[in-house]
């Protein structure tokens, strides 16, 4: 059951892409739309698409995806949009993207436990350590509001933001150890990270929802509403793929982000719910933008079918939910536009958010591939990360930032296979 779900959402996803439906890469949605307008041959676009994301599915899933034995969405969605825009969109190309698609969402399942198996073998497993790449994430991305707001507003409201948000963290933390708490006699524990989260978004939308614009108001939903009905007549695709992610979510087979997913591989259920909410709740802008202004969906909407899943009693309750909840994303997506609109300091913040959130990311996993190549190799890791940071960002920067920290510590882990058999290094304990 599974592995169906998983080829199902692999497949489903590639057609999706393959229609020019629903992307999953919110930077491919405009161009796809280019696409669909003709300024774009299909060719350029399927490279465009395989340039954008394979090094994010290299790089940013698949590490993630093997540290915890859960599959982050990201390594199969983005792999799916390559897979579905390089075939081309006619009677053959479409089945051949979703078979294509479904057989790259087994490899997933099938390769997970294959590596898992390989790396017993080893000489130096460094798949335990590979989970020190996640460890950050958790912790530094609940100050990606107050990024967001320095990057949009000021930088004292920034910092605003984050000794705020700073200061209820600790008090959560304080709250939690002195137990304060209680439901029916047993203490209550609250995610520190994300009560941040939330207190660190109330501040940004509270200064989205009071900044003005100069110019007329111009109503998206009107000016759009083409794109707004290609979106709504594709609403059973959607559909169909929201109960397929939101039932593999409730089996805890997937999860939506790095930091959901890092609580789910230390069974903090209900915390990587809370997570995953407050990101939704971040992306409700940046979705809801790019979708009315391009006629391109996302697979995962607003990525609250996640929080279904996570929440759900079982996996039929969370397929129906999904389902229902991403058919109302769609056919609110015309309300939506129009509340962007009047708060456009709102529709602004979406790409501030998604800023943001890089450059957390990009710090975060820069640190915890340190810390795992350390582990893997211990001295040699740091040196190899440092070099291969500043290498990469004399080059011009091949490798997404995002990426260098897991491709170097699973660098290291290879390198200090090799290099202990070769009796140059010995196994570290």
């Amino acid at each position: 059951m599974e592995t169906l779900f998983v080829i199902l959402i692999g497949a489903v996803a590639a057609v999706l892409a393959n229609q020019n439906i629903a992307v999953f890469n919110d930077g491919l949605r405009p161009i796809v739309s280019e696409h669909i307008d003709g300024r774009l041959k299909r060719r350029e676009l399927g490279l465009t698409a395989f340039a954008m994301s394979f090094g994010l599915v290299i790089g940013f899933g698949i590490p993630f995806t093997l540290s915890a034995s859960i599959i982050l969405i990201h390594s199969i969605l983005l792999g799916t949009d390559i897979i579905g825009l390089v075939a081309p969109k006619n009677k053959w190309g479409t089945p051949v993207a979703a078979i294509v698609g479904g057989l790259y969402g087994w490899g997933l399942m099938a390769g997970l436990e294959g590596f898992v198996k390989l790396f017993e073998y080893l000489p130096v497993n460094f798949l335990e350590p590979m989970g020190k790449v996640g460890d950050p994430v958790v912790v530094t991305f609940m100050a990606f509001p107050a990024l967001a707001v320095a990057m949009q507003f000021s930088i004292k409201k920034g910092i605003l933001t984050f000794i705020v948000s700073a200061l209820v963290r600790q008090l959560a933390v304080f709250v939690n150890t002195s137990e304060f708490l209680h439901i029916g006699g047993n203490a209550v524990s609250i995610n520190q990270e994300g009560m941040a989260l939330i207190v660190g978004m109330i501040f940004l939308f509270t200064y989205a929802i009071k900044e003005k614009s100069d110019g007329a108001s111009v109503d998206l939903a009107s000016v759009f509403s083409e794109k707004v009905k290609s979106i709504k007549k594709n609403v059973i695709f959607f559909m169909i793929i929201g109960a397929l992610i939101a039932g593999a979510t409730s089996l805890l087979l997937m999860a939506g982000d790095p930091i959901s997913l890092n609580l789910l591989a230390d069974g903090k259920q209900t915390d990587a719910g809370i997570a995953a909410a407050a990101r939704a709740i971040g992306f409700i802008p940046l979705v809801a933008s790019t979708a009315i202004a391009t006629g391109v969906y996302s697979p995962v909407g607003f990525t609250l079918i996640f929080v279904v899943g996570l929440f759900s009693p079982n996996v039929w309750v969370a397929m129906i939910v999904g389902a229902l909840v991403i058919f109302g994303e769609v056919m609110l997506l015309s309300s939506i536009a129009r509340f962007l609109d009047k708060y456009p300091g709102v529709r602004n913040s979406g790409e501030n958010i998604r800023s943001a959130m890089t450059k957390i990311l990009e710090v975060a996993l820069l640190i915890g591939g340190a810390n795992a190549a350390n582990a893997i190799a211990p001295g040699f890791g740091f040196f190899f990360i440092a070099g291969f940071y500043l290498l990469n960002e004399v080059a011009g920067r091949p490798i997404v930032r995002m990426a260098v920290g897991p491709v170097g510590a699973i660098a290291v882990g290879i390198l200090a296979n090799i290099l202990v058999a070769l009796g140059i290094m010995t196994i570290p304990q």
